[in-house]
Parts: structure tokens; C-alpha cells; sequence
């Protein structure tokens, strides 16, 4: 018997819905979001880092309609390191079957820090 869980694992954590949308021009619709979430999902990737819901309504939205819809992925959702941006992202990803927020500190005027 092949005893898998003592076998060192890489998992896969897939930026494209949100990351990929830092190019200019590459924007993409909520459908768009929809379909290369569930291309994502079905090959297996690990985790999904959907969007950024405290950015914009229609992230909210693509964030939390991936949530509720993915089989197999964990949902992640990015948020600064406060409150406000935190509860959004929760309140996004908490129907997936995996919810996921991944925080972080920003260091650039861009991302100005939210009173916590």
C-alpha cells in the first residue's frame, strides 16, 4: 500500500483572476472571471485567489459567485491587513467549500493603509 499523505505535496496557487488583471488592458468581465474559474477548478488547482472584493462591487461579486460555484478549489480572496478589507473578503468567500483570505501590508501610496 502507497501511503500518499506522507508524500511531499506542491500545492497550486493560482493569481490569474486577481494578479492577472494588474496588466493594463487585461481587464476581464464577470463572465470571463466565471469561466476561467471553472477552466481552474476542473484541472485542479489547489487554490484560487478570486479577486479583491474590497476594490469593487463587481469584484465582490465575481469573488463570491466563484465561491459559491467551485467544486474542488479553495477561494481565496486578497485583503489588506485591516478589518474592513478582511470582513469583505469574508463575507465574499465564506460559502465556498474552502474559504481562503490571504492579507497583506501594502507599502505603496497605492495601497494606503485602512484604519483598523
Amino acid at each position: 500500500m502507497n501511503d500518499t499523505s506522507s508524500q511531499p505535496r506542491v500545492l497550486i496557487f493560482d493569481t490569474t483572476l486577481r494578479d492577472g488583471e494588474q496588466s493594463p488592458g487585461a481587464t476581464m468581465t464577470h463572465d470571463e472571471k466565471l469561466e476561467i474559474a471553472a477552466s481552474l477548478d476542473e484541472m485542479g488547482v489547489d487554490i484560487i485567489e478570486a479577486g479583491f472584493p474590497i476594490a469593487s462591487e463587481g469584484d465582490f461579486a465575481a469573488v463570491s459567485e466563484i465561491a459559491k460555484l467551485a467544486q474542488t478549489s479553495q477561494i481565496c480572496g486578497l485583503a489588506r491587513a485591516n478589518y474592513k478589507d478582511i470582513d469583505r473578503c469574508w463575507e465574499a468567500v465564506k460559502h465556498a467549500r474552502a474559504p481562503r483570505i490571504h492579507t497583506f501590508i501594502g507599502t505603496s501610496p497605492l495601497h494606503a493603509p485602512s484604519p483598523i
